[in-house]
């Protein structure tokens, strides 16, 4: 299994890198603005983060954070995780999603959710196989590329 590891700040550039080749290249995000370093060093001050290399580079993240506003949702969280492709198959998303869990777990959260692009099958079978399971389709609510694109919610209880 890949070694996975606490983000430290000296990975938010990296972590930058890979967000912004996610934001490029995909639908993976409905997102179309790059990220710079500083906003990524920002988001690890306010939430958990962790980075698994190879041959000394940083080939994927995994982090989690709010899932909605309001005290009654303090429980339940959003997940992100993103691998580079030299990276799929190997066990990285696995092991990054390992710890999340852990931590989110230890940490008291009750539920864990994935927002899955609609057309992201293999996000999908990647979250089904680690435990979550689809909660709902949302039609049409991502632009990018000059098309609509479903997002599917998936949850997994801790």
């Amino acid at each position: 299994m890949a070694e996975v590891r606490r983000a430290a700040p000296e990975d938010a550039g990296p972590i930058c890198e890979l967000i912004n080749w996610v934001v490029r290249e995909t639908v993976v995000t409905f997102n179309s603005v790059e990220k710079v370093p500083d906003e990524i060093a920002a988001a690890m001050e306010q939430a958990p983060f962790w980075v698994t290399e190879q041959a000394g580079r940083v080939v994927g993240y995994a982090s989690y954070g709010p899932f909605r506003g309001g005290v009654g949702y303090g429980r339940t969280k959003e997940h992100s995780i993103a691998v580079r492709p030299e990276a799929w198959g190997r066990g990285a998303g696995r092991a990054l999603m390992a710890a999340l869990c852990a931590h989110a777990s230890a940490a008291g959260v009750h539920s864990l959710f994935a927002g899955v692009s609609g057309e992201n099958e293999a996000g999908a079978r990647f979250h089904a196989a680690l435990g979550f399971q689809e909660v709902a389709r949302l039609r049409q609510v991502g632009w990018k590329f000059d098309r609509w694109h479903d997002l599917v919610l998936m949850q997994k209880f801790l």
